[in-house]
């Protein structure tokens, strides 16, 4: 089972990520927030308190996202194919 053994805030509601299988790359949470459990990542210095959670990633007050999840929606790094 792929996981996701990095992950890293960035501007824009987005996080770089690198999974178990080697690949890395963003995944922007912002489409993830319009739901009311994840209103608090619209704080700033909340949404920068991501890490790793069991296998994917999450947030102090339980708000998290599967590592199935970041896998399908993860987009190359500027300047990777």
């Amino acid at each position: 089972m792929n996981r996701v053994v990095s992950v890293k805030p960035l501007d824009g509601k987005k996080v770089a990520v690198v999974l178990s299988d080697g690949r890395s790359g963003i995944f922007d949470v912002a489409p993830y927030i319009k739901s009311e459990f994840f209103q608090h990542l619209n704080e700033e210095s909340y949404f920068r308190q991501v890490s790793l959670f069991f296998t994917g990633i999450g947030w102090p007050e339980g708000q998290d996202l599967g590592p199935d999840t970041v896998a399908a929606d993860l987009q190359p790094m500027p300047g990777q194919k």
